[in-house]
């Protein structure tokens, strides 16, 4: 048995061709896991069994993720801890380096705006933002019923807002969706946000447009490589406040996770597996 931590752990074909012979079952926290090709489970025999839970449905920690990174940017949090607390030899103390940007007002733009991107739309509207939002399976009913306004185009939506932030699934359609045509689109004095897959912004293009200041800054929980290289230049910038993929990691999740993870186990042993994912 192995157990598998969401995209974190990428079990392949020919790594599952090898461990055929012995592996039966593989437990994955989350219901989808797009780091397990499940295709050749199905053809090599293994089972894979999810997880599943009130807090898994309505990822409340990526919800507050998505704020605390919003927050940090438009109120300079992080920069302002800094300057308090790690003062430059040559400046001495510093108090009070900025302005912070108020979100009341401005324009919230959601790409996605499904179980995630309408729990996020409750509290931009809590701090008295428009709200906007687009993908490319949107309708006006439904943006409606999440309490947004649908924005004719990503175009449009990129251009009005003030905040940009991904609640949208990675697969090949929306790979890179988000390039330097894109972003040349925001306001230069707009954040980026994305709490839901690095490869959803075309890597390089986010950096050129950090280096020019096309953006006022970015506040980014996903990576195109996870642990995030110790090198990669994201790691340089003033105006771009990074976590470690930390949107579903909190103690109600993984209190759940693990224990349906043991429920899997033994009703796989008494051969009767739950949450089947293929």
């Amino acid at each position: 048995m192995i157990h598998a931590m969401r995209e974190r752990t990428k079990l392949d074909r020919p790594l599952l061709e090898k461990l055929a012979t012995t592996l039966k079952l593989i437990t994955t926290t989350g219901m989808r896991n797009r780091g397990i090709d499940l295709e050749c489970c199905k053809e090599l025999g293994i089972t894979v069994s999810g997880t599943d839970s009130e807090e898994t449905r309505s990822a409340s920690g990526t919800v507050e993720q998505t704020w605390a990174l919003i927050l940090a940017l438009s109120r300079r949090v992080v920069k302002e801890h800094e300057n308090l607390t790690r003062p430059s030899e040559s400046r001495g103390e510093v108090w009070q380096t900025g302005v912070a940007t108020g979100l009341k007002g401005k324009t919230l733009g959601l790409i996605g705006v499904g179980r995630l991107g309408k729990q996020v739309v409750q509290v931009g509207k809590a701090f008295g933002m428009r709200v906007m939002g687009w993908s490319p399976n949107l309708t006006k009913e439904r943006a409606e019923e999440a309490g947004v306004e649908l924005a004719g185009s990503l175009e449009e939506l990129m251009r009005t807002s003030d905040v940009v932030s991904l609640h949208i699934i990675l697969s090949e359609k929306t790979r890179g969706m988000l390039g330097y045509k894109e972003v040349g689109w925001m306001k230069r004095t707009a954040f980026l946000i994305n709490t839901s897959r690095g490869p959803l912004i075309n890597g390089y293009d986010l950096l050129y447009a950090l280096t020019y200041e096309r953006i006022a800054g970015a506040g980014l929980d996903v990576f195109d490589d996870e642990p995030l290289p110790k090198n990669h230049l994201l790691r340089t910038f003033d105006n771009v406040v990074l976590s470690p993929h930390m949107g579903y990691v909190e103690t109600p999740q993984y209190e759940t996770w693990f224990k349906q993870t043991v429920e899997n186990a033994e009703n796989f042993l008494d051969g009767q597996p739950i949450r089947v994912m293929q």
